[in-house]
């Protein structure tokens, strides 16, 4: 059994996990787990998909080809791996899609997005995938910014993100725009032309208080749109860009979460960003939030 830190918790887990930080903690707040799933699924589900069911406190998840994984009461993960999975596939839905519904039944609010320290408070960029969450946040990076987040944004009660895992996961061509070299990257499933890049200096290991959070479009014209949301027009963005928010009525957490959501969005200052999609030009965008993060005093 080996001990990891993630989300401010203690992880006691009897698979390898490499992303993950090492801990000396004792405590168990989360067990990750092999053994046996229900292969039928659970006992009285409230809402049922295809390779997916959920109830209050339990998600029941079957990836065809890897893996049964049954996800409990915020502090449990069993998994149950198919004859011939690859382990980099067992632990990317381990640290997805599972880990997002254990901080979910922990009355997270969990923003699909990367966040990185500016001042001393953060910075999410959140999107729908392929929208350049982890492009940017990797860009910022290489300009000296700490990473705190990684695709999972979980927000604690105090309005503070959670270090998650110190990498950034990158396509093969986002590698090749940073100069990033990928021979020795692992892939993080051997299936698709995807890659963990270790933070090894400027991960960020402390919660920080989120300060404003840009939300990731893009669109057919040339030019950069900085729109920023005000009042209760912020609720929608942060409910549609929340992490898996199909699992929340299977749950029972869509009313928690629309308070989390409503809270948050009094904190916070939240800017809509559309880029052209033909050209992703980085630098130039980089460049066009550090403007905009010194025009909101967000430095400080």
């Amino acid at each position: 059994m080996s001990t990891y830190t993630a989300f401010g918790l203690s992880i006691h887990s009897d698979m390898q996990l490499p992303a993950l930080l090492r801990s000396n903690n004792k405590k168990i707040d989360i067990q990750i787990i092999r053994g046996k799933v229900n292969k039928k699924g659970l006992d009285a589900p409230e809402q049922t998909r295809l390779f997916s069911q959920l109830a209050v406190n339990e998600l029941w998840l079957h990836v065809p080809n890897i893996a049964w994984f049954y996800v409990s009461n915020g502090n449990k993960i069993i998994v149950e791996a198919e004859n011939g999975s690859d382990e980099q596939s067992i632990i990317l839905y381990i640290l997805g899609t599972c880990m997002g519904a254990i901080m979910h039944q922990r009355n997270r609010l969990v923003i699909h997005g990367n966040a990185i320290r500016v001042g001393e408070g953060c910075v999410v960029f959140a999107g729908q995938s392929g929208n350049g969450k982890s492009t940017l946040a990797a860009a910022f990076h290489q300009r000296g910014y700490s990473i705190l987040a990684d695709d999972l944004a979980v927000i604690d009660e105090q309005g503070k993100v959670q270090p998650s895992y110190p990498q950034i996961k990158l396509w093969h061509d986002t590698a090749k725009k940073l100069e990033i070299e990928i021979s020795r990257l692992k892939r993080i499933r051997l299936q698709i032309d995807k890659y963990a890049y270790p933070i090894k200096d400027g991960f960020c290991t402390i919660p920080l208080p989120i300060k404003a959070i840009y939300i990731l479009n893009n669109h057919n014209q040339d030019e950069f749109l900085f729109e920023p949301i005000k009042g209760i027009a912020k609720f929608n963005p942060l409910k549609n860009n929340t992490y898996r928010i199909n699992h929340l009525d299977g749950l029972g957490l869509k009313k928690q979460h629309f308070k989390r959501c409503s809270q948050l969005a009094n904190q916070i200052q939240l800017t809509r960003i559309t880029r052209p999609n033909d050209s992703f030009e980085l630098n130039t965008l980089v460049e066009l939030i550090e403007a905009d993060l010194t025009k909101k005093e967000l430095y400080v």
